[in-house]
């Protein structure tokens, strides 16, 4: 497996993560396909800044044009503490490349980058409270379970699980 920055051409590979009503299930049903160019064209300015890792999950390394999904890391304000920041994880594999360990190697991977650079303090995993795989990938790699929460992501009000992990001291699995 390999991690590489986001590209120009990873648009489809969005579009089947984040256009898709599977893929989107947990996350309030599918975004509309409108916008997808500007969103890649976003995550792959914020990727080269260095302001977020943003990384696409590429199970062939002889061919990294391939996409299985994707893992990221990204600063926020916190909604329950205005003016305070967040580190938060996210990922997804696409249904064919799921059940092959991708995302927890991946979400490892990432976490063991965040640990390297040292800037990313507390990581936090907002996982949907019904997504077993990814509240057991928090569970095996050492996050702490914080409790259920309520998130807004794109305008919907999730149900998730919340899990918070120090890369630099509790990275497990």
């Amino acid at each position: 497996m390999l991690l590489r920055n986001v590209q120009p051409g990873d648009v489809e590979a969005y579009v089947r993560m984040r256009c898709d009503p599977a893929m989107m299930g947990e996350l309030g049903g599918p975004l509309p396909r409108d916008g997808i160019e500007d969103k890649v064209a976003r995550d792959v300015a914020a990727a080269e800044s260095g302001e977020s890792l943003i990384l696409m999950v590429v199970p062939d390394e002889s061919r990294p044009e391939e996409a299985a999904g994707c893992v990221v890391l990204w600063s926020h304000e916190d909604e329950e503490s205005p003016g305070e920041t967040v580190s938060e994880v996210g990922w997804m594999i696409l249904p064919e490349f799921q059940g092959r360990g991708l995302a927890k190697a991946a979400v490892r991977d990432l976490l063991e980058r965040a640990r390297h650079e040292g800037r990313w303090g507390l990581v936090h995993a907002f996982p949907g409270a019904t997504n077993a795989p990814s509240n057991g990938l928090c569970r095996s790699l050492g996050f702490t379970f914080v409790g259920p929460c309520d998130v807004d992501f794109a305008g919907r009000l999730l149900h998730t699980n919340h899990w918070r992990i120090d890369p630099a001291t509790e990275l497990g699995g």
